[in-house]
């Protein structure tokens, strides 16, 4: 298993390796010694799993919650394929602002991690995707922010027309990021 941080924002991509033999295969898909090895700091046990069943041009999010329900997210695509996007929402951060995009697949066999104090979206390329993700903490409605999809503060390169995009009713109605709460104390998350 390779565990890659990108570019000093604690996110982390999962590159688990596969043994096949006549039978199949298996593939260990997340070692929490591991990961709190490579980030240097300890890492929530996982309390709730979702599955997302999504067809093409579905976009989802940008959701997050904040303290003291903060999460941090474990992504996975089973099938098909998304372009998965996080905004690091931490004030103390080098990287307050910034987008960062993944393309995972299940042919990719990437696994995403992400910390408290980031939101999350993505959008499905392919005809269908299924999408599974753990968390940390439990959804807790009070807590939850979603940012616009669209935000022009954030230019979010979609790979899809606009036009094609379908958004649920709820997530046309995300605020912008500068509207947006931040997470302001490292210590609340």
């Amino acid at each position: 298993m390779e565990i890659q941080i990108i570019d000093n924002t604690d996110l982390v991509l999962i590159h688990p390796e596969s043994h096949q033999d006549f039978r199949g295969s298996l593939s260990e898909h997340f070692r929490k010694d591991l990961l709190e090895k490579k980030l240097g700091y300890s890492v929530s046990d996982f309390c709730q799993e979702n599955e997302v069943h999504s067809k093409k041009g579905v976009l989802r999010g940008l959701h997050y919650q904040i303290p003291p329900h903060a999460q941090s997210k474990l992504i996975s695509v089973v099938h098909g394929s998304i372009y998965d996007v996080v905004v690091d929402m931490r004030k103390w951060s080098e990287n307050f602002g910034q987008v960062f995009g993944f393309f995972l697949s299940d042919d990719h066999d990437s696994i995403l991690f992400i910390p408290r104090g980031f939101a999350h979206g993505f959008l499905t390329l392919s005809d269908q995707s299924l999408v599974f993700y753990k968390m940390d903490q439990y959804y807790h409605p009070s807590s939850e922010q979603s940012i616009a999809w669209d935000d022009s503060q954030l230019n979010i390169r979609w790979p899809m027309s606009i036009d094609s995009i379908i958004v649920s009713q709820r997530d046309r109605s995300n605020i912008d990021f500068s509207k947006a709460p931040s997470f302001d104390d490292p210590k609340a998350i």
